[in-house]
């Protein structure tokens, strides 16, 4: 299996994050990357390439263009304005407010384009999201070019970013990029598996009216977990979309039994769907140790999860999202790529 990978990630280390009342170091660290990679190197996983350039068509037919030069320029901006500390946002377009108009000022720009305030944007942001996005490109065209699996080694992560909007510690939306870059380069039909604890509430917006793309997640059940807002067993897409969205929503506590009978339901829609690629959506935050998630799996679940998702014998992306357990995360994550080479 080769990994795509860049040390452009350590261009985005925001030093504080509000959580618990209070600022803290991020959850969402550079030291999540060197775990993986000592995991990868300890496991023989030597076919380590770096990414192309982005190409940026493929990334306006999933962002708005003007999203993505906000993305570009708000550092500049907020210092322009006479900001020192991070970029973060503050006011959002509430119920009530106008959501169509686009303030001129930086701190108006920031909550227009924000989901939460966790998330801060600082000088090297957009350097590293560029080169996330580019990494689930590159493995995208691998696959389209006819890879049976690669790992997409990203970070920042991208499932919580929408056509326009960054939050959830994402700023572009990697496994989308990946997904829409596989039909245009040639694929009818594609499938994305979220099993992040989380919702991937970005990536189910930008597919949410189509069917050549099927969106399926398991997370937390959004009554109690980020993001809240979306991710509702009842949302299965619109318009040429309909039955086209699939969430598998589980409650607190939830351990491996119960959670990979979701998963199960999840792989027989996509053998349903007859999906000529898979993009997954690889978060490691379900593990019982992470801090800012309630499931129960344990490291050697997660062989588990790679054999099933395996046995769907169709071209695999593994494209990198949560995991905040920082000591386990290498295990974890290089335990479903195992899982999936039935090592």
């Amino acid at each position: 299996m080769e990994i795509i990978l860049s040390k452009d990630h350590l261009a985005h280390f925001p030093k504080g994050e509000i959580y618990d009342g209070q600022l803290v170091r991020p959850f969402e660290c550079p030291e999540r990357w060197d775990h993986i990679v000592n995991s990868l190197n300890k496991n023989g996983f030597q076919t380590q390439t770096q990414p192309n350039a982005l190409d940026t068509k493929k990334l306006t037919a999933v962002h708005e263009e003007k999203y993505v030069n906000f993305l570009q320029d708000c550092w500049d901006e907020w210092i322009l304005a006479g900001y020192t500390g991070e970029a973060i946002p503050t006011i959002f377009p509430v119920r009530g407010f106008t959501q169509d108009r686009i303030p001129d000022d930086i701190d108006g720009k920031l909550g227009y384009y924000a989901l939460a305030a966790e998330t801060s944007i600082t000088e090297g942001t957009w350097k590293a999201a560029q080169a996330s996005a580019a990494i689930a490109q590159t493995g995208q065209e691998k696959i389209s070019n006819g890879a049976s699996e690669i790992f997409a080694l990203c970070r920042p992560p991208g499932h919580h970013a929408s056509t326009n909007q960054f939050g959830g510690y994402c700023f572009l939306n990697n496994a989308a990029v990946a997904a829409q870059g596989m039909i245009i380069d040639g694929a009818s039909k594609v499938a994305i598996l979220d099993i992040d604890f989380h919702h991937g509430n970005g990536t189910q917006s930008i597919f949410y009216d189509r069917n050549d793309v099927l969106f399926v997640s398991l997370h937390g059940n959004p009554k109690d977990a980020f993001p809240y807002f979306l991710g509702y067993a009842n949302e299965t897409g619109s318009g040429n979309g309909d039955g086209a969205n699939l969430n598998l929503p589980l409650d607190r506590g939830t351990e491996f039994n119960v959670w990979v009978e979701a998963l199960k339901t999840g792989l027989k829609k996509i053998r349903s769907h007859q999906s000529e690629a898979l993009v997954v959506s690889l978060g490691v935050d379900t593990f019982m140790n992470d801090p800012i998630s309630f499931f129960r799996l344990t490291s050697e679940d997660y062989l588990t999860i790679g054999r099933l998702i395996s046995d769907l014998n169709i071209p695999t992306l593994y494209v990198m999202e949560g995991g905040y357990a920082v000591e386990e995360i290498g295990v974890n994550t290089v335990n479903v790529l195992l899982g999936h080479l039935n090592r």
